[in-house]
C-alpha cells in the first residue's frame, strides 16, 4: 500500500522480505470475495435489492470470507451498521485506511446473515478529487465533468476501493486469492486502475443496465431494431452521459470476467460497451421471506380487506359498488413512462374499460399506477375520506358494543328487546351527520397527490386522453398514486409487500427492463404477474418455463410486435383474468408462489459462484 494517500503508484511488496515471501510460495487457502456496490447499506433503487436479498446465500457459501463494500452514508449506516473490532486482515486495511487519514468503517450489515462489511468515506479523501481525475483522463481517456456532484462522489469511493483492495492484497494475497465483484459503473471506477497495476487478485463485473441503453430506450422508439447500428460514442456525447459511459466501458473490458443479468441487456452490452458478456446472472429473491403457503390464501384475504378499506375511501362518497365482485390490478416501479411500460398499461386499461362495458356479469377492475413524483401534498378530499372511514369505524364499534350488551341483557332477562331501543340516540345523529357529510356529487379522482406540474406529468395526460375519469358506469377505475405505499403513509397504513398480497394481478409490460423485480415480488407474493419478453425476467421465464401463461405468469409480446399488437394482447390477457372464477384464481396463487422456488438466490446464485470460480481460474 502506497504510504501516502496522494500517492497514485500501486502498493506492490517491494521489500526483500516482501520479495523473498514472493518465490516461497506457501499452501494456498480458500479465497476470498469482495463484493462492492453503491447501494451496500444505502438503499438507493434496484441494485439494493440484489445485494440484500443474496447476502444469506452468499454467507452461507463463503461464511466469514464474504465481505461487502460500500460507500458510507451515516443516515443509514446509523440504522443499517454495527460496528466491529478491527481484527483480521479485512480489520487491519480499514486501520491502514484509517492511519492514512481516511474515513473507514468496519462490521456488519443488519441485514439476514449479518455479513461483513466496510464503507468508505468518499468525502474524506475529496481534496484530491482533481488528482483522480487527472489520472483517469491521463491513464484511461475518461474525460469526467466538474460539478457532477454523483460523478464525484462515486470517483472519490471508487479511488478508496483501490486503495483498500491493495492494503488487503498486501497481506493476503501470498496465501490466498481474492476475488473483488464490483456491481454497476457507480462501484467500478477501480477496476481500470486495478488491471493497469497489476492488482493480484480476479475481478468481476456485472452491469445491470447499461446506462446509454436506458436513455436511448427511453427516446428510440426502434432502440431494439438499431442496437447493432448506434455510435456508441456519440450517443454518450448527445445524451451527455460521456463519463458513465467511459467508466462502464472501461470496467467492462478491465474485468477477468464480465457479466449481466439477461439475454437482453447481454446484447445491449454487445454493441454498446463492445464486450459481450461471459457470464449471465440473474436476479432472484430469498423467497424465504415471503413464503406463506400454509396462510397465503388467508393473508389474500386479510390485505385485500386493506384494499378494500382504502377503495371504499376512494370511491364510496362518490358512488358505491360490489367490493366482492372488484379485482385488483397494480403496477408499480421508477417513473420511466415508456421504458416501464406505463403507456402501454394504460392504453390497455382504456380498451379494457370499453370491452367490460358490454360484457355480462362484468366485474370492477381498479388499477393502481404506484410510483415516485413530485407533489405538493395529498389531496384534501383524499384525506377527509380516510378520516372520514376511520370516524365510520369509531361509530360503529360503538354501536356494536352498545348494541351487543343490551341485546345480551335484554335475552337473560327472557325478551328481546325493541331494536330501536338498544342505540343511543347519540350515536345515531352521529351517524347521520357523518353519512352527510360523506357523500359528495364529484366523480372520484385519478390521481390522490397534487402533483407539483399535473399539466406535464404523462401518466397523467394519458389517463385524461383514455377518458379514464373514474365515472360511475366505468368498470375500469384508475388510482394513480405518486407515492410509495407503506405503513407510515396516511392513505394506506399498510407495508407494499402487504399491499402486493391483497391484489389480485400485478401488471409490468416493461418496453426496457434489464430483469424486472416487481412481477418477480409479485409472484413470490402469491399474484398472478404480467411482464414482457423485452424484460429480462420475461425472457428467462419463457426459456425457463414454456407454459408460463397457464401457471399465471403472462408475457407480452413487445420485441418484434407494434404498440397496437401489444395492448391488443395485453387487453385480452387482462380481459380473459376478469372471466376467471374465484376458484381458478385461487389455483393460480398457488401455482405462482410455488414456482417463485425457482428463482431463490439458494439456486440462482450458483450463477455466481461459477463466475468467481471463472475469474479465478483467468486471473491465474
Amino acid at each position: 500500500m502506497a504510504k501516502s494517500t496522494t500517492s497514485r503508484t500501486a502498493a506492490k511488496p517491494a521489500t526483500p522480505e516482501a520479495q523473498e515471501e514472493a518465490v516461497v510460495k506457501p499452501r494456498r487457502t480458500e479465497p476470498i470475495l469482495f463484493e462492492i456496490a453503491w447501494e451496500v447499506c444505502n438503499q438507493v433503487g434496484g441494485i439494493y435489492t440484489v445485494i440484500r436479498s443474496k447476502v444469506p446465500s452468499m454467507v452461507d457459501r463463503w461464511h466469514g470470507r464474504y465481505c461487502l463494500i460500500g460507500p458510507y452514508n451515516q443516515a443509514t449506516a446509523s440504522v443499517e451498521f454495527e460496528e466491529a473490532p478491527l481484527t483480521g486482515a479485512i480489520g487491519q486495511a480499514v486501520k491502514q485506511l484509517r492511519d492514512l487519514g481516511v474515513g473507514a468503517h468496519y462490521g456488519r450489515w443488519l441485514v439476514t446473515g449479518r455479513p461483513n462489511v466496510v464503507l468508505l468515506d468518499y468525502l474524506s479523501i475529496f481534496n484530491r478529487l482533481h488528482e483522480i481525475k487527472f489520472y483517469l483522463w491521463k491513464n484511461h481517456h475518461i474525460t469526467l465533468p466538474a460539478d457532477d456532484e454523483l460523478m464525484n462522489n462515486v470517483v472519490a469511493f471508487g479511488e478508496l476501493v483501490r486503495m483498500f483492495l491493495w492494503a488487503v492484497s498486501a497481506k493476503e494475497a501470498p496465501r490466498r486469492t481474492i476475488v473483488a465483484h464490483f456491481h454497476e459503473w457507480m462501484a467500478g471506477t477501480a477496476i481500470p486502475d486495478l488491471r493497469r497495476e497489476s492488482w493480484p487478485g480476479a475481478i468481476v463485473f456485472t452491469t445491470h443496465a447499461t446506462i446509454l441503453g436506458r436513455y436511448l430506450a427511453m427516446n428510440s422508439p426502434v432502440f431494439y431494431d438499431h442496437l447493432p447500428f448506434f455510435d456508441a460514442n456519440k450517443e454518450a456525447h448527445h445524451y451527455n452521459v460521456q463519463g458513465q459511459h467511459g467508466i462502464e466501458k472501461a470496467a467492462a473490458h478491465g474485468s477477468h470476467v464480465f457479466s449481466t443479468v439477461s439475454d437482453v441487456t447481454a446484447l445491449e452490452c454487445q454493441y454498446l460497451l463492445g464486450r459481450k458478456p461471459d457470464v449471465l446472472l440473474p436476479n432472484g429473491l430469498n423467497i424465504s421471506r415471503f413464503e406463506r403457503l400454509h396462510e397465503m390464501q388467508n393473508l389474500h384475504r386479510i390485505y385485500k380487506e386493506k384494499v378494500h378499506e382504502f377503495t371504499m375511501g376512494h370511491f364510496f362518497p362518490s358512488y358505491p359498488f360490489d367490493l366482492d365482485r372488484t379485482l385488483y390490478f397494480f403496477t408499480s416501479g421508477r417513473y420511466e413512462y415508456r421504458n416501464k411500460g406505463l403507456d402501454l398499461t394504460i392504453e390497455a386499461l382504456a380498451r379494457l374499460n370499453y370491452r367490460l362495458r358490454h360484457s355480462p356479469n362484468r366485474p370492477t377492475v381498479v388499477a393502481f399506477i404506484i410510483t415516485k413524483r413530485p407533489f405538493k401534498s395529498i389531496n384534501v378530499n383524499a384525506l377527509h375520506s380516510r378520516a372520514m372511514l376511520d370516524e365510520f369505524q369509531e361509530i360503529g364499534n360503538q354501536i356494536k358494543e352498545e348494541v351487543g350488551a343490551r341485546l345480551f341483557r335484554g335475552a337473560t332477562e327472557g325478551h328481546i328487546p325493541d331494536l330501536n331501543s338498544l342505540v343511543d340516540e347519540y350515536w345515531l345523529l352521529r351517524l347521520r351527520r357523518t353519512i352527510h357529510a360523506w357523500k359528495r356529487g364529484l366523480p372520484p379522482a385519478i390521481v390522490t397527490h397534487d402533483l407539483v406540474d399535473d399539466q406535464k406529468d404523462e401518466v397523467l395526460n394519458q389517463l385524461r386522453s383514455c377518458r379514464l375519469w373514474n365515472q360511475k358506469d366505468d368498470p375500469v377505475k384508475v388510482i394513480y398514486h405518486p407515492d410509495f405505499v407503506s405503513s407510515i403513509n396516511p392513505l394506506w397504513g399498510m407495508e407494499y409487500d402487504h399491499f402486493v398480497r391483497g391484489c389480485h394481478l400485478g401488471v409490468f409490460p416493461s418496453y426496457y427492463e434489464p430483469w424486472g423485480y416487481t412481477p418477480l415480488e409479485s409472484i413470490a407474493s402469491g399474484v398472478p404477474a404480467v411482464t414482457s419478453d423485452l424484460a429480462g425476467f420475461g425472457a428467462y421465464l419463457m426459456q425457463l418455463l414454456p407454459e408460463h401463461d397457464e401457471r399465471g405468469m403472462y408475457c407480452v409480446h413487445r420485441r418484434y410486435s407494434s404498440f397496437d399488437q401489444s395492448a391488443n394482447e395485453l387487453t385480452d390477457l387482462m380481459y380473459r383474468f376478469c372471466q376467471l372464477s374465484q376458484r381458478e384464481r385461487i389455483a393460480l396463487r398457488n401455482s405462482v408462489e410455488s414456482f417463485a422456488e425457482h428463482f431463490d438466490w439458494h439456486n440462482l446464485g450458483k450463477r455466481y459462484h461459477e463466475a468467481h470460480e471463472l475469474a479465478q481460474d483467468r486471473a491465474g
